[in-house]
């Protein structure tokens, strides 16, 4: 009697479906380029125009609020992505589709152009969009409902996701190190080549899940956008509020924004539509248990954006304080550590703390102490927040000796870590048992609305953590500079256009008027450059006020010039002042995430209450806290 030959799809390897171990390495891949791409962006954007490494030579707040921009699209542009998976494509379309975006946006990256910057960032973007929320889905449908080892099968998919990411940040940051920051991004792009294979290769292994869904399919019990849409513009109430945020939503961005008023004014209108689709959903409600439950799912998207919020310094502002401001050389291997390897820290710290973390809330739990998800995401938010006390230390460490000690952001990125394992695994899982039936769909992706959100606070807060920038223009000629600068380095610098840097100290003299002297020599240089505006040296005297500068108290400040179109440009970084703003930044996030979460709790026992029991709710895939430990993606 013959074997019967299993077709491809039904094969099993290690005890599962051949087709996880596919989407593992497709997503291994993928994490790997997107997350080495992440982990030297802001790095590219700060590096100077005419550096040895040159990059797009920004200021920090520009960067920081280019970068916020960036995470938050990722985000909401996977509810499109999910949608159009759900209604058009199917999900294993959509990732391969994603996956060729990504390919291209990496690849564009990689390219010494301007034009490629935006043009890169766009198709990360789709790409991301696409891919993302779909993969996960495919993993899910490769087991039939019930099968005992679905969350184990995502707990190894995570594991790809994290091994990917702890890569990425070492090989792509020690390629854009020491062969520029264009290779780090050609490395990326490689990496999403590697994924794509895979999942070409493993087709076969996938032709039960993530097909085209059925147009003439009727199960789908989930109200569509369209609905909302159409019950949000005839109710008389839900439309007044809608017409008076979409009217504040040009009013505010114009009225009291510099910069980026365009991209305001549609972030706002999103907002609007977010609160419109929020009172369409409550009034639509059945019964004060549906209504109750909504009212704890808002509170569940302000935790997210909250820790969210917090949590997304680590690619923005922590990356350039491990740039700038950390001591990163190692005498015992006689290597200075490239920043961006610190964006490595998390997922590795995922992969140790994962199991030991889960373990503790079961363990918790099994002693009849409080383990609910509400208080997990409270404590999570809370463990997060302290720890920006060792950046608090790290200022002060700086403030002291002129660079802060590396194990300060080894300390905070390990407490950030923590307070993840706890908030971020059982958030989607909370807010799906909380979430009616019929609207579980819109659920999902107003917490990706919320984690995107969140990501665009990080840039905020990481952009007003910079002083606005004090820009020269350099005078002098090579002959005046040359006693200024190391013998060494003045053929590299004058001859090719370079950037530097000149060290002074700055004080008022008795008339009141503003002294650069340079550190080595003591000469004053004030006749080096000259202010470009008038009111670049007045903001100047204001910042420098508070601290009663004299020729016996003088201030460390930073003239950095760089090469831009023909001509040297410099912006005054007075040091005091920037660390001061650091600082009151950490601290003002630890009272913030410290308070909030602490009110949280306080307000746990009624939160409970209006939750009717949803706690014990059982959501497939989601609940196991195996499933929890790895879920560092489903955020």
């Amino acid at each position: 009697m013959e074997a019967t030959i299993k077709p491809a799809y039904q094969k099993e390897l290690f005890g599962h479906p051949a087709g996880l171990y596919i989407l593992f390495f497709t997503e291994l891949w993928e994490r790997f380029s997107y997350y080495g791409m992440r982990a030297i962006l802001t790095l590219y954007m700060l590096a100077k125009v005419s550096s040895d490494n040159p990059g797009l030579g920004w200021e920090e707040g520009k960067a920081l609020a280019t970068y916020g921009w960036y995470t938050m699209l990722v985000y909401v542009v996977s509810i499109p992505g999910g949608i159009i998976a759900d209604k058009i494509l199917g999900q294993k379309m959509s990732v391969m589709i994603g996956g060729w975006f990504l390919v291209a946006g990496h690849g564009v990256l990689s390219i010494e152009q301007d034009w490629a910057f935006f043009s890169g960032l766009l198709l990360i973007v789709l790409g991301v969009g696409l891919l993302k929320p779909n993969i996960s889905t495919m993993v899910g449908g490769l087991y039939k409902e019930g099968d005992a080892r679905r969350d184990k099968g995502f707990s190894i998919f995570y594991i790809g996701i994290n091994v990917g990411a702890a890569i990425a940040a070492i090989l792509v940051g020690y390629i854009a190190a020491e062969y520029g920051w264009h290779y780090g991004f050609g490395l990326a792009a490689i990496g999403m080549v590697l994924g794509q294979l895979v999942y070409i290769y493993g087709q076969k292994y996938l032709t039960h899940v993530g097909n085209k869904p059925d147009p003439d399919s009727t199960e789908e019990a989930s109200v569509s956008i369209k609905e909302i849409f159409q019950r949000m513009l005839s109710t008389k109430k839900s439309l007044a509020v809608l017409v008076l945020l979409l009217a504040i939503s040009f009013v505010i961005p114009v009225q009291f924004m510099e910069s980026e008023v365009t991209a305001y004014i549609v972030f706002f209108i999103f907002l609007s539509v977010v609160v419109g689709f929020m009172m369409t959903v409550y009034e639509d409600l059945n019964g004060k248990v549906e209504k109750d439950r909504f009212i704890v799912l808002l509170l569940s998207f302000l935790i997210v954006i909250v820790f969210w919020g917090a949590f997304e310094q680590a690619g923005g502002l922590l990356n350039i304080y491990a740039q700038q401001k950390t001591d990163r050389f190692l005498p015992v291997f006689d290597y200075t550590v490239p920043a961006a390897f610190f964006q490595s820290l998390n997922p590795t710290y995922i992969i140790l703390f994962g199991i030991p973390v889960a373990g503790f809330w079961a363990w918790m739990k099994r002693r009849g102490k409080e383990a609910s998800s509400i208080f997990k995401m409270a404590i999570g938010v809370i463990i997060m927040g302290l720890g920006f006390f060792f950046m608090v230390f790290a200022t002060l460490d700086y403030q002291a000796n002129g660079e802060a000690a590396i194990y300060w952001l080894i300390f905070a990125y390990l407490l950030h870590t923590i307070g993840e394992l706890s908030a971020s695994p059982v958030a989607l899982s909370f807010i799906t048992k909380l979430a009616p039936l019929r609207y579980g769909a819109l659920m999902m992706g107003l917490y990706f609305a919320a984690t995107g959100l969140g990501n665009k606070v990080a840039g905020i807060i990481g952009e007003s953590s910079q002083a606005e920038s004090i820009t020269v223009v350099l005078k002098a000629d090579q002959d005046q500079l040359m006693r200024f600068v190391p013998n060494h380095e003045t053929d590299s610098i004058f001859q090719k256009n370079k950037a530097f840097t000149l060290e002074t100290q700055l004080y008022k003299n008795a008339s009141g008027e503003v002294i650069f002297e340079e550190v080595n020599t003591d000469e004053k240089i004030n006749s080096l450059f000259a202010f470009e505006e008038e009111g670049s040296k007045l903001e100047l005297m204001d910042r420098i006020e508070p601290y009663e500068v004299s020729v016996d108290d003088k201030l460390l400040t930073y003239l950095k010039f760089d090469y831009k179109d023909g001509r040297y440009v410099g912006r005054v970084d007075v040091d005091q002042f920037q660390t001061d703003l650091e600082f009151k930044t950490f601290m003002g996030i630890i009272i913030f995430t410290v308070a909030f979460g602490v009110l949280v709790i306080l307000l746990l026992k009624p939160l409970k209450r209006l939750t009717h029991g949803a706690e014990e709710k059982e959501v497939e895939g989601l609940e196991a806290e195996g499933f929890e430990i790895a879920d560092d993606e489903i955020k």
